[in-house]
């Protein structure tokens, strides 16, 4: 009943990663579906959602410090008609990866996951991070972008990152000691990627296992 979150770099190959491990381990994959999530609860559009994402403000300090509001959930489902704020958002974005993670074998993509979960059991927290150079062309092989496509999305992408979590309050995002796992994407390829965070799950899930020293490397590398 494990939970993984991954972090990533934009173009580290997050998503595909995800999509690789919860193949293999069986679990489910939810990434764009929490926008669906979102919208459905609070009535409204996923457009008014993502909108919501992107000009986060200053009310995202409560959620990444994990301090909620009391909820309002039930007070946005009485209402006839739907709406959303940043608060909302905060409350209900808190409220969906924490139920997702208490149902387990899931992988959760982004959204501040490492932040929310933290402290949450049998929970692993991945961070994916690569040269610049690398993550253009990964762009460009697995979504059909030209070079200056790629450049300029990644180049934005990176900058909404940083600008989000800084109105997130937190300069931390990328320091190890908030993962369990960090994968420099630059040295190894999405297969052993996968069958390292696999068997790394694996072993950490099994209370019962105690592993002897190399075996993890042994199991990965054959």
């Amino acid at each position: 009943m494990a939970v993984i979150t991954i972090s990533r770099q934009f173009g580290a190959g997050g998503k595909t990663l995800g999509k690789m491990i919860s193949a293999k381990l069986g679990y489910t994959l939810v990434d764009n579906e929490i926008i669906q999530m979102v919208a459905e609860k609070a009535k409204v559009s996923t457009d008014w959602v993502e909108s919501i994402e992107k000009e986060a403000g200053g009310k995202f300090l409560r959620f990444i410090s994990g301090v909620v509001p009391k909820s309002l959930v039930d007070r946005v489902l009485d209402e006839k008609r739907g709406y959303i704020d940043e608060e909302i958002y905060v409350d209900l974005l808190h409220n969906i990866i924490s139920k997702l993670a208490d149902g387990g074998n899931v992988v959760i993509v982004g959204r501040g996951s490492q932040y929310i979960l933290k402290d949450h059991k049998d929970t692993y927290h991945l961070l994916l991070i690569g040269e610049k150079d690398d993550r253009v062309k990964f762009m460009e092989d697995h979504y059909d972008l030209t070079p200056r496509q790629a450049q300029q999305i990644v180049d934005m992408e990176d900058k909404r990152r940083i600008n989000l979590y800084r109105k997130f309050g937190k300069k931390d995002y990328d320091h190890p000691e908030l993962y369990h796992l960090v994968l420099n994407m630059s040295k190894i390829n999405l297969d052993t990627a996968r069958d390292m965070v696999c068997s790394f799950v694996r072993m950490c899930s099994d209370t019962s296992y105690k592993s002897p020293p190399g075996e993890l490397l042994e199991e990965v590398w054959g």
